[in-house]
């Protein structure tokens, strides 16, 4: 196996063939079909069942996945580490981070982050939470910003902000006309009401379902929805309720609804800076977890002002 097999046959399992393969790879598609024929030539194994659509790995298939992505991370680590030697005030972070987190974070940050590296290009990865640690453990990003349960043994977590779960209700709500803002409820109280959801993928989403079964509720979902934005601006105009985290309560929740912390819900799920343990960590990317814990402890204490 060499890096440039490796890249290759792990592009033709990520696209599921031949043509979309070729296609990513800016290659022709006889070149790279002549490529994989040698490769298990000489292996003396088929590496993919070409009789389904999309491509679907053997077993030797996935075998030789294991270890061309060891050979592949460790070639991308060795060349970034290289480089961060080289200049320690340039290159690429690669973010991974929540829609709404970064319409939060990200306006507060960059401007501290751009003015301190400005030759380091950040590539933003946008995903709901529960997708990000994946992206870390591949290597497809460097850094996730995510409401995480810091339990990967081969990751680093390092605590931002702490999240406090409950429902978020709209003024018409059952639920808001029936105890104040801020009252701590049980998930069943709010069993009458419409309700909101995110799609699974999203932190919150975990949340929910976990306490959708704990209670036995089936409630009506009005919408679900990829955005929390979205979510929030519909429950809040219908009446209706959904669960998030406190650092979403804004003005806008204060003026058309109110916030109610789960009293039987103890959450684990808090916002982590998340990159893994082994290898070189980059200066740049440190130095970005400390920018957005310092803008979003600021937020905070404006808030409470």
């Amino acid at each position: 196996m060499n890096l440039k097999q490796a890249h290759y046959i792990r592009t033709v399992a990520r696209e599921g063939g031949i043509t979309a393969a070729a296609k990513k790879l800016h290659i022709s598609q006889p070149s790279l079909s002549q490529m994989l024929k040698q490769v298990e030539g000489e292996l003396g194994v088929a590496l993919f069942d070409r009789s389904v659509s999309p491509f679907r790995l053997t077993f030797a298939g996935e075998k030789y996945m294991q270890a061309a992505e060891i050979i592949l991370q460790t070639d991308d680590r060795l060349r970034r580490e290289i480089q961060e030697i080289k200049d320690e005030n340039s290159g690429r972070l690669r973010l991974g981070i929540s829609v709404q987190r970064a319409m939060q974070v990200l306006p507060l940050a960059m401007p501290w982050f751009a003015a301190q590296f400005p030759y380091v290009t950040l590539e933003i990865t946008e995903r709901g939470s529960a997708h990000l640690e994946e992206l870390v453990r591949t290597g497809e990003v460097d850094l996730a910003l995510a409401a995480l349960e810091s339990v990967g043994s081969n990751l680093t977590y390092d605590l931002i902000e702490r999240e406090v779960i409950g429902v978020l209700a709209g003024g018409k709500s059952q639920l808001a006309l029936r105890y104040p803002s801020g009252t701590a409820i049980t998930l069943d109280m709010a069993a009458k009401d419409t309700f909101i959801s995110l799609k699974e993928g999203h932190s919150v989403r975990v949340v929910q379902d976990v306490l959708f079964r704990r209670y036995e509720l089936e409630p009506n979902i009005l919408l679900e929805t990829d955005s929390l934005e979205v979510a929030r601006r519909v429950a809040l105009g219908t009446g209706s309720c959904m669960l998030c985290s406190n650092i979403f309560v804004d003005d806008r929740v204060r003026r058309m609804g109110g916030f109610y912390p789960l009293r039987d819900y103890e959450n684990h799920r808090h916002f982590y800076a998340c990159y893994r343990k082994q290898g070189h960590q980059l200066k740049y990317a440190g130095e970005f977890i400390r920018i957005v814990s310092q803008v979003l402890e600021q937020k905070a204490l404006s808030a409470e002002l």
